[in-house]
């Protein structure tokens, strides 16, 4: 193996040498210097068609010269110890996951060993589609990827060729492109930005390491794993040369990102990136480009000669690193001296980034992907997902075209990607059902329907049976007309992968009904256990009360309130009825931390971003959070509730006592019970839920910290009907009094709207 990375090497420094020198050649040879846009002179003025088509040109006969000495070179294969050559029969077509116009991209599981069940994306192309320029960029990415292992750069696991295609099989990211997709959720934050920005620092610094101009950094490629960590991909337009002083003069990209010496063709180095990074800095912050003109004509100009105005909302760092950024001459850019991203990593913008830490992946993301299952494609356009996966016949490519991809084939995971006879796309009732299962919308041909198991507000729960393995699972059923799911099936998506979160398994949609099917909580309600069990202490209910508080706490940090903490609503998986075996159920009622705008808010949000009525409100329902479990606690220290008596109580009555903030702490189970306890019982249940104590506060509580000082003394409880009417009546009472707030769509909102339409681009 190492002998046959040797002759890789050697074979690619001879590309580069032979490459260098033709492309010098090729150069000499165009008669007329490409026309620069703004800056410099020029003897003939010439429209912008005019120069666009000499460029063109000149680029086609720069490329054929390209094409004439890659032909020449062979690369040697290299094979990942312990595999084997791939070919496309190892690969089960799972989905589509995107469609370009060279080919498409699949979700495949590889069906072989050693890696087989594996999933990977796989991208085809079509030979007899493909330009010689277009040919020559393919074997690039496919050259760059074998050479490249960098944590932030997506890997390159298998590639190989048919006599009519070219197959790529590169990691599965099941996150989908970082900004398409989280612009149209997540409002970011300085601190999200700088995370990102980080990450790509580093991943951009190795390429320019190993002589890669990276050329065309746009949104579009760069993807999200599933820990939310930011991988760049689609490395066809890139460049390598010997070092940094030889210059591309190729004209690509993508216009909105392009670094002013890429769009006058004064020839670009490593530092046209860093421009390019100050652009992606400027979007995340503000959700708008900096240079955007109504025609690609004017955009450039705006490149070459606009005043840029700097947004005074953002910090002084943030303002300080874009100037730096966005420097017109690239050799005072920052990021173009000897030291190169050195010089970005220094600057004060990062001064909080621990580099080691992030290289490592120990930086939690600010961000994690809602994904359910490993073949999740929740964040893949639905235009494609919802395809049948279909690998049809590729035409082979003309008898010259073979030798150019003399030694394509590699071995490591991968994306397919084809043009062929695909199924035209069906609308489905909701697009969480359309990425789950594409056209098969039916909950009935997966699962059987048992009995009901409980009733909500706008929805009825039921045991269902798993056709396919007979597993047992819970299935609410959802009425779309009274309610809408969207929240709930977002929040469980995204944190039902915590321990104590009951867990979405799978989500149907007939139009009129949708269908989340969850774990069974076999275990059943946690406070029917509490008042079955003949011995529960002081102890156990700490033990209970800090399990659900930290998950709650969880929920509050990532900008979630439940807002129907009810002990209904507070499960165990299990009958054995430990603390760890508890589930929070039912979102229907729950809330994600939005702005004005409609976008979701991310824990680090600043005031920036936030109305303060928002920040009320948000402190408001984390309060009645902590209020629920302040009245959980009560009631199993008591044995009774604090502010009903029986089902028979008003909910005027009720909500009279909840009002007054008066309960009794005397009498009873309270004379045994600690003083601890009694203390944090009456800070939960503070009338004032702004004085109330936070989720956090509760868990840092000496009643929870030192519990095994606790007594272990049995507590006495009321007949369990009637506790369990009372509350009900509580809640009941609690919800009688508080209007449903509408939801908005978060495409109404202006950011969304703007990301999805399609920008102008020149990639060529």
């Amino acid at each position: 193996m190492e002998k046959d990375r040797r002759k890789f090497k050697v074979s690619r420094l001879l590309t580069l040498y032979l490459f260098k020198k033709h492309h010098n050649k090729a150069l000499a040879s165009i008669s007329e210097p490409p026309t620069q846009i703004g800056h410099g002179t020029s003897t003939e003025k010439k429209t912008g068609n005019e120069t666009d088509a000499s460029h063109a040109d000149s680029l086609n006969r720069t490329q054929w010269k390209e094409d004439d000495i890659i032909k020449e070179i062979n690369i040697t294969h290299v094979v990942k110890e312990g595999s084997e050559k791939a070919d496309a029969r190892q690969f089960e077509l799972l989905k589509v996951l995107g469609q370009g116009s060279f080919g498409k991209v699949f979700l495949v599981r590889k069906v072989t060993p050693p890696d087989n069940n594996e999933l990977y994306a796989m991208k085809v192309l079509r030979k007899a589609t493909l330009k010689v320029r277009d040919r020559v960029r393919t074997k690039m990415e496919r050259d760059i990827l074998a050479d490249v292992n960098h944590p932030f750069v997506v890997k390159l696991h298998y590639a190989f060729q048919t006599e009519g295609k070219l197959y790529l099989i590169l990691d599965f990211l099941r996150g989908g492109d970082l900004f398409t997709r989280l612009s149209k959720e997540v409002m970011f934050t300085e601190e999200d930005v700088k995370f990102y920005l980080a990450e790509l620092a580093l991943g951009l610094d190795h390429l320019h390491g190993l002589g890669i101009i990276y050329r065309d950094l746009k949104p579009e490629n760069i993807l999200l794993d599933e820990e939310g960590h930011i991988k760049l991909t689609d490395f066809g337009l890139c460049k390598e040369a010997v070092d940094h002083e030889k210059k591309a003069y190729s004209f690509c990209g993508t216009v909105e990102y392009m670094a002013p010496e890429v769009v006058n063709r004064q020839g670009h180095i490593h530092s046209a990136d860093w421009w390019s990074f100050g652009v992606l800095m400027f979007e995340m912050l503000t959700g708008s480009l900096p240079f955007q003109g109504k025609d690609r004509k004017e955009t450039m100009n705006l490149i070459l000669k606009a005043r840029l105005g700097m947004p005074q909302f953002l910090s002084s760092e943030a303002q300080s690193l874009l100037r730096a950024l966005f420097k017109r001459n690239p050799t005072n850019r920052l990021g173009s001296g000897a030291d190169g991203a050195e010089e970005i990593k220094r600057h004060a913008f990062f001064s909080t980034i621990d580099w080691n830490k992030l290289f490592r992946r120990e930086i939690h993301p600010p961000f994690k992907p809602a994904v359910a299952r490993p073949d999740d494609t929740f964040y893949f356009d639905s235009e494609f997902t919802s395809r049948t996966p279909k690998d049809s016949p590729g035409v082979p490519p003309s008898a010259g075209a073979h030798q150019l991809f003399r030694g394509f084939s590699f071995v490591a995971p991968a994306m397919l990607e084809e043009e062929g006879s695909l199924e035209p796309a069906k609308p489905a009732p909701h697009p969480v059902v359309q990425q789950l299962h594409g056209k098969n919308l039916l909950f009935s041909d997966g699962y059987v329907l048992k009995e009901d198991i409980g009733m909500g507000s706008f929805s009825v729960c039921k045991r269902c049976v798993h056709k396919a393995t007979n597993t047992e699972y819970a299935a609410k059923v959802i009425d779309k007309t009274m309610t809408d799911p969207s929240e709930e099936i977002e929040i469980l998506l995204r944190y039902g992968q915590h321990p104590n979160i009951i867990t979405l398994k799978d989500v149907y949609d007939n139009g009129k009904q949708v269908y989340l099917v969850t774990e069974l909580m076999r275990g059943g309600e946690l406070l029917d256990r509490i008042l079955k069990q003949k011995f529960f202490s002081e102890r156990e209910a700490s033990s209970v009360l800090h399990t659900i508080t930290k998950t709650v706490e969880y929920l509050h940090a990532q900008g979630v309130v439940h807002r129907d903490l009810k002990p209904s609503n507070i499960l165990y998986v299990d009958e054995l009825g430990n603390p760890e075996s508890i589930r929070i159920c039912d979102f229907g009622f729950a809330k994600q931390l939005r702005a004005d705008n409609g976008l979701l808010m991310t824990p680090c949000y600043t005031a920036n971003f936030v109305a303060p009525e928002v920040l009320k409100r948000q402190g408001y329902d984390e309060g009645c959070d902590v209020w629920s479990l302040g009245v959980l606690l009560y009631t199993t220290l008591a044995g009774f509730t604090p502010f009903a008596n029986g089902p028979e109580d008003t909910p005027d009555e009720i909500l009279s006592r909840i009002g007054s903030g008066h309960f009794t702490l005397t009498g009873g189970n309270w004379d045994g019970v600690s003083d601890a306890a009694k203390d944090l019982v009456s800070k939960m249940l503070h009338v004032d839920p702004h004085q109330r104590l936070t989720a956090m506060q509760v868990l840092k509580h000496p009643w929870i910290v030192q519990r095994d000082k606790l007594p272990n003394s049995q507590l006495q409880h009321q007949d369990a009907k009637l506790v369990k009417g009372a509350m009900a009546a509580t809640y009941s009472a609690l919800k009688s009094s508080q209007p449903t707030p509408e939801l908005k769509p978060i495409e109404s909102s202006f950011l969304a709207q703007r990301r999805v339409k399609k920008l102008p681009s020149t990639s060529l």
